[in-house]
């Protein structure tokens, strides 16, 4: 996920007149620029922008274009299995030099003589596999293990050690096809045809495709979140911002040869089924009951993000890999029809929900907050606003009775700054929200200046490693003010970054210099965030005050396993009052969570699976005993089924719920009751998984609900603290 705020993407007018060696473009002349001119000056003016206008002010030396010749070769071969030590040796004499003639000359001739050995490379590892394929009989009853994690592994020494990984590599692929239940000619012609197409793939990519990409990881040594997007690339961007579009509802992205799940759109076809999440990995795709699966795996994403994409209301089979799989051989097939994904279906709604409290019971209020939305004037007299529908369902809640609310964010990736600071102005009185360092240095205070407060009653704010950018910035401020308590995942994505759209086009034109074609863009950093008490929101996100166990609080989804983040640092506590409601209890809410949670089977489950699952992910290895991947199978499918059993058994009824929508807000009483949903497929009770855990997300609303009563028991009888010293900050 690459959260943004929308408010902020402003157009940059960014000259080359005031960056350093401009005038390397002055023997280019006013007159229309050839291919290769242009390219040229693409690669100046990106260079020099990057420098002068990235947050960072990094100039491009010598150590940054050694990281820059690295991540170009990463981009290229990031499982380190085609480049040669002597290749590498070889690529070395470019980075003494590379700085000076990327930033003064734009000379991209390394980055098409790497592409060209990249080629050679590829070429022969198909042939190389084609030949295994043919002719070899494979074996899996030795002890041997297949390392498939070489980010950080060593590059063959010799085209002998090469074919040594690539037979490894071709091993673990065609187990894996052999134990998802495919036979041998099958997997021969899968994979035979995924190795040609791939090579294919490549050998079409133009040099314009070549200096795209090579930019691209220019522009990512200075952070994740920029980069260098082609005319192409420009387009797909500017659709994926848009609101309304159709599709299954998910953002991708090409991960080591798989599709993967990035994002869900809330109120999207996969959100609403249930059977997708993040980090599931797309391995086939069929348009229709019965036909072949088209093999996905080392396809290129665009070609990919075609066959899923169709018209309103046709169906797609999809083959996944579930996030959570202890084997990667587990396959998911599942239907999913296409449909147009509404603003509606994004806006906030809310649920009444009646929970047990001794011999009564108590209600509770949960507003589920997919994004930070504002609609320019739509002519009506009701905006469409994050802010205006929150007010309106948190009236609701009031009038009800409710005696806490829970803020869920858990899915709520970012969205307009205005709309957080409003917000947050929901509930705490007039003060700073945000403070915002521009790449200048210059520090601005974004304010809550209404002194009204929508709701004052018990809060907690439910995130996940998934809550970003502008959800980062309320849970931030409501815990620095001591409003709301912090709940769910260990912490939050940790994006405390904002970017900006520079088109090249105008820059160029500017120069006086006119290109042969459009020469895309850059997207810069441009600007970090700061809490009320000065901690960025940067990299360590907003950590919680109490921690619910979860599959998604993992350390590879955040911005802390992205290449290149920029730091976590501080700045001045900007001047504000808190509330000191959360800090008198918190020990005590902890305390009785963790009390819970030790007696929940569900949760015992749930941790267990964390554990292996975390176990699996550490040794970044694979057995290729094919009798040993089998056993292991059938045992996480028995111990899966086992638990959905005693779950059933246990027979816990659901609680009363009621559903408050934007609809039905202004209407009286609470209408009828949500019917239970009967029980749905869902990853976390997959046997293929091997997870013994119930649904994760009712898990953790449930302990949510909990710690809200908790909270409004404490707060109206606190309990005693000897030496408040003894409760920590997180």
């Amino acid at each position: 996920m690459t959260p943004h705020l929308n408010s902020l993407a402003a157009a940059c007018s960014i000259g080359l007149s005031g960056l350093s060696g401009a005038a390397a473009l002055d023997f280019w002349g006013p007159s229309p620029l050839d291919t290769k001119a242009t390219d040229a000056a693409i690669t100046v003016i990106t260079s020099k922008i990057l420098e002068g206008s990235q947050f960072a002010h990094q100039q491009l030396n010598a150590e940054l274009a050694g990281k820059f010749l690295d991540r170009y070769l990463d981009t290229l071969d990031g499982g380190h299995m085609l480049f040669l030590q002597s290749d590498l040796d070889e690529f070395a004499r470019f980075r003494p030099s590379l700085a000076a003639v990327t930033r003064n000359q734009g000379d991209s001739s390394f980055a098409h003589l790497a592409f060209n050995r990249f080629l050679e490379r590829l070429d022969q590892r198909v042939a190389f596999t084609t030949g295994l394929l043919e002719n070899t009989t494979f074996d899996f009853t030795t002890d041997e293990k297949f390392a498939y994690f070489r980010k950080n592994a060593s590059r063959p020494a010799d085209l002998a050690a090469a074919q040594a990984l690539w037979r490894q590599q071709l091993r673990y692929d065609y187990l894996q096809e052999k134990l998802a239940g495919k036979m041998a000619p099958q997997i021969i012609k899968t994979l035979s045809h995924r190795s040609a197409r791939s090579a294919q793939t490549m050998h079409k990519l133009d040099a314009k495709a070549v200096l795209e990409i090579y930019l691209e990881a220019l522009a990512q040594v200075y952070d994740p979140h920029s980069d260098y997007m082609g005319p192409e690339q420009l387009k797909s961007f500017e659709i994926a911002m848009k609101l309304s579009l159709i599709g299954i509802g998910a953002t991708l992205q090409s991960q080591d040869g798989y599709c993967k799940i990035k994002e869900l759109v809330v109120g999207g076809p996969a959100a609403r089924s249930g059977q997708l999440k993040v980090g599931d990995r797309i391995v086939g795709v069929a348009q229709k009951a019965g036909d072949e699966f088209t093999d996905l795996v080392d396809l290129p994403l665009p070609q990919t993000v075609e066959l899923i994409r169709g018209k309103k209301d046709s169906s797609v089979f999809l083959s996944i890999i579930p996030a959570d799989a202890a084997d990667d051989s587990a396959r998911k097939t599942l239907i999913l029809v296409r449909k147009e994904i509404k603003l509606e279906d994004q806006q906030a709604k809310a649920q009444i929900i009646e929970m047990p409290a001794g011999d009564h019971t108590q209600r509770i209020g949960v507003i589920d907050l997919p994004g930070f939305y504002a609609s320019e004037d739509n002519g009506t007299d009701t905006p469409t606003s994050a802010t205006a529908d929150v007010t309106r369902l948190l009236t609701k809640l009031t009038r009800e009775n409710v005696t806490g609310i829970i803020l869920d964010l858990r899915r709520n990736g970012g969205g307009s700054l205005k709309e957080a600071i409003d917000l947050t102005g929901l509930f705490i009185p007039s003060g700073p929200v945000v403070q915002t360092r521009t790449r200048e240095g210059r520090l601005e205070v974004g304010m809550d200046h209404d002194a009204k407060v929508a709701y004052d009653g018990p809060l907690v704010v439910l995130t996940s490693r998934f809550s970003a950018s502008a959800s980062e910035i309320v849970a931030g401020a409501l815990q620095d003010y001591g409003r709301a308590v912090i709940v769910g995942d260990s912490s939050t994505f940790g994006k405390g970054t904002v970017q900006t759209i520079v088109p090249l086009a105008k820059v160029m034109q500017g120069e006086g210099l006119i290109p042969d074609a459009d020469p895309g863009a850059l997207k810069i950093t441009i600007s970090k965030f700061y809490r009320p008490s000065g901690k960025s929101t940067q990299l360590e996100g907003v950590k919680a005050d109490v921690i619910i166990p979860s599959l998604t609080d993992l350390p590879e989804i955040g911005e802390a396993d992205l290449n290149n983040p920029l730091p976590w640092d501080t700045v001045p506590a900007a001047a504000f009052t808190e509330s000191n409601r959360v800090q008198p209890v918190l020990a005590a809410l902890r305390t009785r969570s963790d009390q819970r949670l030790a007696k929940d089977p569900d949760f015992t489950g749930l941790k267990n699976d964390i554990e292996r699952f975390r176990k699996a992910r550490a040794d970044k290895s694979v057995t290729l005993n094919e009798a040993a991947r089998q056993q292991e199978k059938s045992e996480l499918k028995a111990r899966g089924e086992a638990s959905k059993k005693a779950r059933l058994a246990r027979g816990t009824p659901p609680l009363l719920a009621y559903a408050v929508t934007l609809k039905n807000v202004a209407q009286p009483g609470l209408g009828d009751p949500v019917k239970p949903q009967a029980p749905r497929p869902d990853p976390e009770a997959n046997p293929e998984t091997g997870s013994t855990a119930a649904p994760a997300d009712d898990l953790i609303l449930h302990e949510a609900q909990n710690i809200l009563l908790d909270y409004a028991s404490l707060l109206k009888d606190p309990p005693v603290v000897q030496d408040p010293s003894a409760v920590s900050r997180r």
